[in-house]
């Protein structure tokens, strides 16, 4: 790990509920205390390095730049948002989907403020709070933003920002990895590792779920919570308004795929790549707070492959899903929460 300055050491629990957290005081001749994985290459952390001190050069601002592998990238994100309580400035995550979120983690624990510099594929949850997607746009606004409440959830006792899954759609991200390794990363190459994922799909999920009074057991394909208003959008997919809120700001929404066959298959990626998925047969949507997700496992199995914001790991059962009562504090431009950049096209980098 390289990093400039020193840290305090510290760890904060994800999903640890504060009642009446206080905003973050920003003490603005701190250094800002900047994350980075170093897993896209000395290249692009050189790149990443010359947005970062430009910026802040720019605005006679100081910062600490710290640069780490993907193993080690927990531990720093943890002795950074203790620092950045400690000297009252923030955190900054500097990377795609997976950095945020080992980040967030981090910082929700902490209750510091964090700030945000997408180099991700689609950056949805930059977007859908005002943080431009170009890098160098998003780093000088990070000079002038204020820490603002955002809504984050939890799956079991993991932080996600945008959202979390069961059955095939974590197949999906495995497989999407591996076709970027072969094939480079860009949209397309997604949709066609999406394509085929989707069209050998044929183990079925059976879950037991509990929302308050209301039990279920169904039998699915895959159960995708989203905490983003705006990929629910462009899924097409946003449900309806039963709950107080909309997802990401007061509730989340699940998408359920029923069991179908392969033309079936083939009629609901199209639904879903012309932003209509909400409108196929065998898609069901609906609005919640918690979700209690009890699978049935093979027997000796205890643990589930889950995903959430791009990552994938294995979780015990039962699996719970949460809006979580402590806000994460999002360092964003002042009339920008909840609010979506789609202008800006989403950038592909590590």
């Amino acid at each position: 790990m390289e990093q400039t300055g020193q840290e305090e050491s510290g760890e904060g629990r994800p999903g640890r509920k504060k009642s009446a957290l206080a905003v973050p005081c920003l003490d603005p001749g701190a250094a800002l205390l900047f994350v980075i994985n170093a897993s896209a290459g000395a290249q692009v952390i050189d790149a990443k390095r010359g947005v970062i001190e430009a910026a802040l050069a720019a605005r006679g601002r100081k910062g600490e730049l710290l640069v780490c592998g993907p193993g080690d990238l927990p531990q720093v994100a943890a002795e950074a948002a203790a620092a950045a309580v400690a000297r009252a400035t923030a955190v900054i995550a500097v990377g795609g989907d997976g950095s945020l979120n080992t980040v967030a983690q981090a910082a929700h624990g902490a209750g510091c403020a964090m700030g945000v510099i997408p180099y991700g594929t689609f950056n949805y949850f930059a977007r859908t709070h005002g943080i431009p997607t170009d890098p160098a746009a998003a780093a000088r606004l990070l000079l002038d933003a204020h820490p603002l409440p955002v809504q984050v959830a939890a799956i079991n006792d993991r932080v996600f920002l945008v959202n979390a899954s069961l059955g095939i759609y974590p197949e999906l991200l495995q497989d999407r990895e591996a076709y970027k390794a072969r094939f480079g990363r860009s949209r397309w190459v997604a949709f066609v590792a999406a394509c085929a994922t989707l069209l050998r799909a044929q183990r079925r999920l059976r879950l037991h779920i509990e929302m308050g009074d209301t039990v279920r057991d169904v039998q699915t394909l895959t159960l995708f919570v989203g905490n983003n208003r705006l990929q629910l959008q462009q899924f097409g997919a946003e449900p309806e308004d039963t709950l107080a809120g909309t997802p990401g700001d007061g509730s989340m929404a699940a998408l359920m795929l029923r069991p179908i066959g392969t033309l079936s298959m083939i009629w609901l990626m199209l639904h879903g790549a012309m932003g209509r998925l909400g409108e196929a047969a065998g898609v069901e949507s609906f609005e919640f707070h918690r979700m209690l997700v009890k699978p049935t496992l093979a027997p000796g199995r205890k643990k589930v492959v889950v995903a959430f914001d791009g990552e994938v790991t294995r979780m015990r059962s039962p699996i719970d899903i949460r809006v979580l009562d402590q806000p994460l504090y999002l360092l964003q431009p002042s009339g920008a929460a909840g609010t979506a950049d789609t202008a800006d096209a989403p950038r592909t980098a590590a």
